[in-house]
Formats: C-alpha cells, sequence, structure tokens
C-alpha cells in the first residue's frame, strides 16, 4: 500500500468511533512526551493530518509524509534530511503499513543526534486488535496492516543503536464498531494495565540514539606536571657508613 492511499484510508477510519477512541488516547500520550523533549528540530513521519507536536516546544516543527496534506513530501526510506540533524522523530503507525519498515527505521536513526529520540506508536498483534486482524476482514485501515510485535521491534531498535528508555501500553477494549459498545466497555481501559498489561491494542516506545564515544588514553599527570627540583630524591642503598656520611654532606651542600 503507497502512502498515499494509506493516508486516506487512516483519515477516514480516523473518524469513525474507533478510530476517535484511538486518537484521543494516542493524543494524550504524545503531548505529554514531546512537551519534556527539547532541541531545534522535530520531525513526524505519517498522518499528517493529526498534529502529534503541538505540544513540543521545539521551534521548528515538520510532518513528513508522501501526500500532499504533508509539509515535506517525502518517501521515509530515503528522507531528504540531513544526518545528524533530528532531536525528535515520530512515528505513529508508520512501520507496519510500510513494505520496508526496518529501512525506515535505519534512516531515522540517521537523521537524529546523538541522544536524540524517536517516539514509534504501533498495533499489537497480541491483542484483541491483533485477533479482530487475523479473524476479520482486511479490506480497510488499519487492517491492512502487517502489526509488529514488541520483541521484533526491540531487537531492530538495538541493531541500530536506539535504546528503548520508556513506553506503555494503551486501548484495551475491543475493537467495536459503534460508539455504544464502546461505551460499554469503557471498564476494559480502567482495568487494562492492571490486569492484562500485554494485551493493548496498541503500543509505544520511546528510544535514544546511542553513540559510544571513542576512548581517550591521557597522559600520566604525575611525572609530566610535577618539576624536576621539587621530585623526591630517590633512596639510594649504602654499604658503607662513610657513604652515608657523604650523601647527607651533598644533600646540605644543596
Amino acid at each position: 500500500m503507497s502512502g498515499h492511499e494509506r493516508s486516506l484510508g487512516a483519515t477516514d477510519w480516523l473518524a469513525t468511533p474507533l478510530g476517535q477512541y484511538l486518537l484521543a488516547r494516542e493524543q494524550v500520550y504524545f503531548d505529554n512526551v514531546v512537551a519534556d523533549v527539547f532541541g531545534y528540530n522535530a520531525f513526524q513521519l505519517g498522518l499528517p493530518e493529526v498534529d502529534l507536536l503541538r505540544a513540543s516546544r521545539i521551534p521548528m516543527r515538520c510532518r513528513v509524509d508522501s501526500s500532499g496534506h504533508a509539509a515535506l513530501m517525502a518517501d521515509f526510506r530515503d528522507l531528504p534530511i540531513a544526518s545528524n540533524s533530528a532531536d525528535l522523530v515520530l512515528l505513529p503507525h508508520t512501520l507496519e503499513f510500510n513494505d520496508h519498515p526496518h529501512q525506515i527505521l535505519r534512516e531515522v536513526a540517521r537523521v537524529l543526534l546523538p541522544e536524540a529520540q524517536v517516539i514509534i506508536a504501533g498495533f499489537n498483534p497480541w491483542s484483541l486488535w491483533g485477533a479482530r486482524r487475523v479473524f476479520g476482514s482486511r479490506r480497510r485501515y488499519p487492517w491492512t496492516g502487517r502489526f509488529i510485535n514488541l520483541p521484533r521491534m526491540k531487537d531492530w531498535l538495538a541493531l541500530l543503536g536506539l535504546e528503548i528508555t520508556g513506553g506503555q501500553m494503551g486501548c484495551y477494549v475491543p475493537p467495536c464498531a459503534t460508539q455504544k459498545w464502546l461505551d460499554r466497555v469503557a471498564f476494559m481501559e480502567a482495568a487494562g494495565d492492571r490486569w492484562w498489561p500485554i494485551a493493548g491494542g496498541a503500543y509505544f516506545r520511546r528510544a535514544v540514539k546511542r553513540v559510544h564515544g571513542v576512548r581517550i588514553i591521557m597522559p600520566k599527570w604525575t611525572q609530566r606536571l610535577v618539576p624536576a627540583k621539587s621530585r623526591a630524591a630517590a633512596p639510594k642503598t649504602v654499604r658503607q657508613p662513610e657513604d652515608a656520611v657523604a650523601a647527607r654532606s651533598r644533600v646540605t651542600e644543596a
């Protein structure tokens, strides 16, 4: 599925009761997290119709997509962004709707500054939402995507030097199509974190780009900084008493 087709499908689905339910919880999470990230450049790859950077205090905020709704049109696999220039990158359900998710992560790792962050939102295949995708129709967004499980996501991030530093689950209710049924099962949302914490329909993960520095070999300061005249005299072994007297005489004369 192309980025433009995915965007059109996402726009229509986000207007449904289930889409609004998902969007409301994801907007709260992104608002809380991006507010604590500082820097100069932030990018949101995907879902250009939703401003997930609205709470960010980073001055340059740009939404990127292959459709005309974005401020920057680009292929996620080959971003027109300089290496080591981004302080924050958001991936809101971007990876599961692309044929090359690992390449997208590789591009994200390239553009991130050392210690910069990437925040990922994904659909959890080990949930009621994942079961709906397996056993139901896949003709509409988001069921057309290929949900990525968390162990695989962690492996991909680790291979690219991206260290997970936080995250959470959300959307524990079944993927009901109507608002009436969503209201009936709303109690499952409050109980989800306690009773089935790994079964949320969506997950969020924060990762930091780690760059290990080169070890610097320091000089032997005790030998370079101590003046020659202030160095203590090295002990000398004497064999005869007259040798000891001669040595003390040389010290007194100095």
